[in-house]
């Protein structure tokens, strides 16, 4: 059964303390996307890319599992069903130290604003929906920077998946939680494995601050109030090019 979506209006408010950037070991920003599949996060976290990019500002964009150094190893081990959740989750967690040691972490000290699509968070929610230990997952990540802002889209389950399932011939294994047994149907095992995801990412919108944004909302006028929270929160003039 789908659950509704939380009041939203408090929670595109800004957090104290949250986005002061001058706080931090470094003078770049942070800003992440995070939601179950279908939530509409990568399509705002692009229109938010292409913005800042028309105005000069200075963005790395970075997303969930693209070192090349782990790629390989994590397709060998999908295409020959080998991982457990634990190897699955290693594994990401790999990539992600790999992406936060040559990416993420030297642009934030030089001055960059960071745009992740999908961040810790991914791995909070969907290796615990795997069965991890949320207190190991917290500790395997323990060195990753906090974000500045972290948007949450949130859409119903069924909207967000009936989304993918429109728009995909077919899920894959992994993708739709077929590793756990959860059901020989593979559309109804990824409607199961979504919904505990989203249930582990709801239980974080408070202790991670996260920013909820209605995924259900039109998308122009999502991305308006994207790009006004992160004015908000975020002093853009930094990252803007200087002026000759």
């Amino acid at each position: 059964m789908a659950t509704s979506i939380p009041e939203i209006s408090a929670a595109t408010q800004p957090i104290p303390g949250l986005a002061v950037v001058s706080k931090r070991p470094y003078p770049g920003a942070l800003v992440v996307v995070e939601g179950i599949d279908g939530s509409g996060k990568s399509t705002q976290l692009y229109l938010l890319k292409r913005w800042l990019e028309i105005g000069g500002y200075r963005i790395h964009f970075t997303e969930w599992n693209s070192s090349p150094l782990v790629r390989s190893a994590t397709r060998r081990g999908k295409q020959r069903r080998l991982l457990t959740p634990t190897t699955f989750s290693l594994l990401h967690a790999a990539d992600f130290a790999d992406r936060c040691e040559r990416q993420i972490l030297p642009l934030l000290h030089g001055g960059y604003l960071v745009l992740a699509d999908r961040y810790i968070y991914t791995a909070f929610a969907r290796d615990a929906a795997r069965g991890c230990s949320p207190h190991w997952l917290r500790n395997l990540y323990s060195f990753a920077p906090i974000p500045d802002i972290t948007f949450y889209f949130r859409a119903p389950l069924e909207v967000a998946v009936n989304r993918i399932v429109a728009g995909r011939p077919k899920l894959k294994y992994y993708e739709a939680g077929m590793d756990l047994g959860i059901s020989l149907d593979r559309a109804e095992s990824f409607r199961i494995f979504q919904e505990r995801i989203l249930n582990n990412y709801d239980q974080m919108v408070e202790t991670d601050h996260f920013v909820l944004m209605d995924g259900t909302v039109r998308v122009n006028r999502l991305q308006k109030l994207m790009r006004q929270i992160l004015s908000d929160q975020i002093e853009l003039a930094q990252f803007a090019p200087k002026k000759k």
